[in-house]
């Protein structure tokens, strides 16, 4: 039992563990190589009722936080890194709905999800905003009573999977946005005016259906999540804090099992003319110790991050942020190691360190970029706003 954890993150360890290896690993090599959303994975992750992990108690969820979110993406993200991004979105957004759920919200969507029956995640990608998801362009208008939202979304994982969708938008007036005005909408997938562009192909993360969103849509106002004007405290309270943990876990997992693989080959290789082992040969030993080392550091920090978040510990936020970029960082130099250690087994097509390898690379160029978040740890370390 790792020291961080309680009896009951323990337990919901073991329930991950066991969802991963009767359900997710069996299938992880087709999800990459087919690019199948892994609906298999979330529908054995509902039955488990670990969809409901950030659900509140009182609906029968788990009412887990950011420290929950880290350790279990970890262990699906080393079997099927697909799987673990398209559980942790789904995290983040039932976060978000949680926040400041009204009656009507805890009734439509965080009940089925605590029941494993819902699937939620975040559409907040804009192709004209980049790496600054906190500027949406997408309108919210507001139509008396109801409201009316257009705008394209990117990049959206679980897209044209999901039983609902968490919208960043800015209000309106008349045609115009107006700036500083932002506000979260949850879309039900069968709204009408949603149309969805094909599944992006990436070279990594293939089976995570990462896909644009076309919104022109009219919803009742009881889907405005708080008030008008709530984004921002949604974004860098809840989305970025969520976020981060989820993606930090997911990269950890492939950091971890890339060290595994390629310490699982040093150990069981022999040359043929002497029949010395590679685990005999110092400079072998000495690169698997870097990888270690790098894998345990990037793990304390997940772990620390994610105990100061939930504790509202004043001096969380540096560690928040910097956990996605670390394990970003780490995910890639182990991969990168691995495929060097194990030659020219892990170079073939479509081998499970080359997977790992594309999958770890997603971390840099996902938003917040690895660059974004030392810029905002540097400015949290100086005291300064974050933008």
């Amino acid at each position: 039992m790792d020291h961080f954890f309680s009896p009951t993150l323990d337990e919901l360890q073991r329930l991950t563990q066991r969802v991963v290896d009767e359900t997710i690993a069996p299938r992880a090599a087709e999800v990459d190589e087919q690019g199948l959303w892994p609906a298999h994975s979330m529908a054995a992750l509902g039955e488990a009722g670990l969809l409901g992990l950030q659900a509140p108690r009182s609906l029968g969820g788990h009412g887990q936080g950011l420290l929950a979110l880290g350790a279990l993406t970890e262990i699906i993200g080393r079997a099927c890194p697909s799987s673990a991004l398209c559980y942790g979105m789904h995290c983040v957004g039932t976060a978000v709905l949680a926040a400041k759920a009204t009656p009507y919200q805890t009734e439509t969507y965080l009940k089925p999800i605590a029941q494993g029956r819902h699937i939620t995640t975040l559409a907040l990608s804009e192709r004209g905003s980049g790496v600054h998801f906190y500027l949406p362009a997408t309108a919210l208008h507001d139509e008396g009573g109801a409201l009316r939202v257009r705008g394209t979304k990117q990049f959206i994982t679980n897209g044209g999977h999901a039983d609902s969708y968490v919208v960043s938008t800015v209000t309106a007036q008349g045609s115009e946005t107006v700036g500083g005005d932002f506000s979260c909408v949850v879309l039900d997938a069968r709204t009408e005016g949603l149309e969805w562009d094909e599944p992006w192909r990436g070279f990594g993360m293939r089976g995570n259906s990462s896909r644009a969103l076309r919104i022109d849509a009219r919803v009742p106002g009881q889907n405005l999540l708080g008030s008008q004007g709530d984004q921002a405290w949604y974004l860098f309270e809840v989305v970025t804090p969520y976020f981060l943990m989820a993606m930090a876990g997911t990269y950890l997992g492939i950091a971890g099992a890339a060290f595994e693989e390629a310490a699982g080959h040093v150990r069981g290789r022999r040359y043929a003319h002497n029949g010395e082992s590679l685990a005999d040969v110092e400079t072998i030993q000495t690169r698997l110790a870097a990888m270690w080392i790098a894998v345990e550091k990037t793990r304390a920090m997940v772990r620390e991050a994610g105990a100061r978040g939930d504790a509202a510990n004043p001096d969380a936020l540096p560690y928040i942020l910097a956990c996605k970029a670390d394990a970003g960082d780490t995910a890639v130099s182990v991969a990168n190691d691995a495929m060097t250690l194990c030659g020219g087994m892990a170079y073939r097509d479509n081998s499970r360190i080359a997977q790992f390898l594309r999958d770890a690379r997603a971390s840099h160029v996902m938003s917040p970029t690895t660059d974004l978040l030392q810029l905002w740890t540097g400015r949290a370390l100086l005291g300064l706003p974050l933008l």
